[in-house]
């Protein structure tokens, strides 16, 4: 274990020191973080949101946190993983917390864990850190999104006034279990007993339902309890509340999105007498909601498509929204993957959206090489005989070269990890710089 003999000064020194403070990266347990919870004498008396589930976590705490903005209430976010900045994680007001006040909360943390004697991951130091910062910020609400599973990670902490499931996929198995049901089980320790748990999946896992009533928990599920309606320029909710008519479709795309967007309905109207909200908020909060990376447009000649996707789960909602689109001559897929995911079942839901793979390597410990995601898209049929697969050292490459041989009648989706994402957005200078294009 790694120890400073003084403190980190900067934001960047901190990140280094905690990459290196604890033996593992992941380490999924909530003894540790309680110990240093509870030195620190973290007991928020604002209201909690814990958002769990495989996909569209991002997106309801988005959807959630413009709301309420909108409403006047001063909304305290912690989301992961970030893009360009750590601070992208810690939002208040819809702002992100600034290095000086990221780095004092680290240090009354790292004060804390010496005085404990123990250790703390990355994602653990992160956590009680942003608490820190909305406890001082006298935030109304706190949004706080799980970061693995649920059971064990360490947003679980913290009690949740109402915990929302998103959707459960088969995705981290390596710590969650290889069954929907025992990845259920995981996700649904987020769960409070006499509070309201809420999932916006219509096919739920009998262990969902299991531990809601084991521990007294008032479980709602989609088209159940609540859900929508839709018509073609605008939708319809109902919940236990009733009906709120005629809404905006939210600002991100996708249909999957009125899932994610009824079930923070639901929340609503759960923590109504807390935190009321008009017809009005709710309008302004779809329409105003942006997200990062989730089937993004970030340009239109050619159409240029961020996509996180890195589950087959997600991978099929952005291949409908692909499908969804008008018809574009060529689809250029600009893909890098960790190997401890499912690669083949991205790559089958997505082949036959794609034309031309540009595939590369991710540089981090647990990126899959370029010649692996060649040897799983020949494994899934698509070989250079009947696809056109070009293959790069990073990312970087791969995105200029699809700039460089799209046209405006192509477009180009960038997809497969954070990672991928992150990469061309932090190197955007870089694929004009020559030799950055050449194919390997």
């Amino acid at each position: 274990m790694t120890r400073y003999r003084s403190k980190p000064d900067t934001l960047a020194e901190w990140l280094s020191y905690f990459e290196q403070s604890h033996p593992k990266s992941i380490e999924l347990g909530l003894e540790r973080v309680n110990q240093v919870k509870n030195q620190l004498k973290l007991e928020p008396l604002f209201p909690l949101i814990v958002v769990g589930g495989t996909n569209g976590k991002g997106s309801v705490c988005a959807i959630l946190e413009a709301i309420l903005t909108c409403a006047g209430f001063r909304v305290g976010c912690y989301t992961s993983p970030h893009f360009l900045r750590y601070n992208e994680r810690v939002r208040i007001a819809r702002r992100e917390v600034d290095d000086i006040d990221l780095c004092e909360a680290f240090g009354k943390v790292e004060t804390a864990t010496r005085n404990s004697g123990i250790s703390l991951t990355y994602f653990e130091y992160g956590t009680l850190a942003a608490m820190l910062l909305f406890m001082r910020a006298k935030v109304d609400i706190a949004i706080l999104e799980v970061g693995l599973g649920g059971r064990l990670d360490a947003v679980n902490v913290f009690d949740a006034d109402c915990a929302i499931l998103t959707s459960i996929g088969l995705d981290h198995m390596d710590y969650l279990g290889v069954t929907r049901e025992e990845i259920g089980f995981e996700k649904a320790g987020i769960f409070r007993a006499g509070k309201t748990a809420i999932c916006a999946e219509s096919n739920v896992p009998a262990t969902i339902n299991q531990q809601a009533e084991k521990i007294g928990a008032n479980f709602l599920q989609i088209g159940e309890d609540f859900g929508y309606l839709t018509e073609q320029k605008r939708w319809h909710f109902w919940g236990s509340k009733g009906k709120r008519h005629c809404l905006p479709y939210p600002a991100l795309r996708g249909s999957i999105q009125l899932n994610n967007a009824s079930a923070c309905l639901a929340a609503l109207d759960v923590l109504e007498e807390h935190l009321p909200v008009s017809m009005s908020d709710i309008r302004d909060g779809l329409l105003d909601v942006l997200l990062p990376g989730r089937f993004q447009i970030f340009s239109s000649q050619p159409l240029v498509i961020m996509d996180v996707a890195h589950n087959p789960d997600a991978a099929h909602v952005l291949a409908d929204n692909l499908d969804a689109m008008q018809s574009y001559r060529h689809t250029y897929a600009v893909f890098a993957m960790l190997r401890d995911k499912d690669i083949i079942g991205v790559v089958k839901a997505l082949k036959h959206c794609v034309d031309v793979w540009l595939i590369s390597t991710i540089h981090v410990p647990r990126g899959a090489h370029a010649n692996e995601l060649l040897e799983i898209l020949n494994e899934a049929g698509i070989s250079g005989t009947n696809k056109a697969i070009h293959v790069f050292s990073d990312p970087v490459g791969a995105y200029g070269y699809a700039c460089e041989h799209a046209t405006n009648n192509d477009r180009i989706c960038v997809l497969g990890s954070f990672y991928t994402v992150s990469a061309i957005l932090q190197n955007q200078w870089a694929i004009k710089r020559q030799g950055q294009n050449q194919v390997l």
